[in-house]
């Protein structure tokens, strides 16, 4: 490793830890964070494709995927105990249900309609997410199969990913 590099980790007060290609702790640890908004983005079209509004009318479920970024950036995470709008920009954003007053003002019946649609996907949003999160925590604790082994114990290794025990293909007949 570079010295540069090195420098830089003990500066940010960050410890690298190198891993082997296919070990299971840390293969395809880019996937997991990925794969939680994807499942909400699939389950929240699946919603859409069914929901209507009080007058019979179907949204299209991609312009409101503000409404579910923000619902995601504002659930707070299991792993980190925070949101992530904090973790990103060190503050929430105001949610439109924080501002409104029904008694304050007087609200059109559409304007009304509306509001409980947004509710409804607000709270479908935020199953969407805990299902999500369980989902994962539930496939990772499946996978993480950690054996027991003790100094002296036999154990089988698979050479199929390992290419250089047969020699190099330069070198062959």
């Amino acid at each position: 490793m570079s010295a540069p590099w090195t420098i830089l980790h003990e500066l940010l007060g960050t410890k690298l830890l190198f891993s082997t290609a296919y070990h299971p702790k840390t293969d395809a640890l880019a996937e997991s964070p990925i794969q939680t908004p994807e499942d909400m983005i699939r389950k929240f079209h699946d919603y859409f494709l069914k929901l209507k509004d009080s007058d019979c009318f179907t949204h299209y479920w991609y312009t409101l995927m503000p409404e579910l970024q923000l619902a995601y950036k504002t659930s707070i995470h299991a792993s980190t105990s925070k949101t992530p709008a904090i973790l990103e920009k060190r503050w929430n954003p105001k949610l439109p249900v924080d501002t409104m007053k029904k008694d304050s003002f007087d609200i059109h019946p559409s304007a009304s309609s509306f509001k409980i649609l947004l509710d409804k996907v607000r709270n479908h949003e935020n199953q969407i997410i805990t299902d999500a999160f369980e989902y994962a925590r539930q496939k990772l604790n499946k996978s993480d199969k950690t054996p027991e082994l003790k100094l002296g114990d036999l154990i089988l290794v698979s050479t199929l990913d390992i290419n250089n025990i047969k020699g190099q293909k330069k070198f062959k007949y």
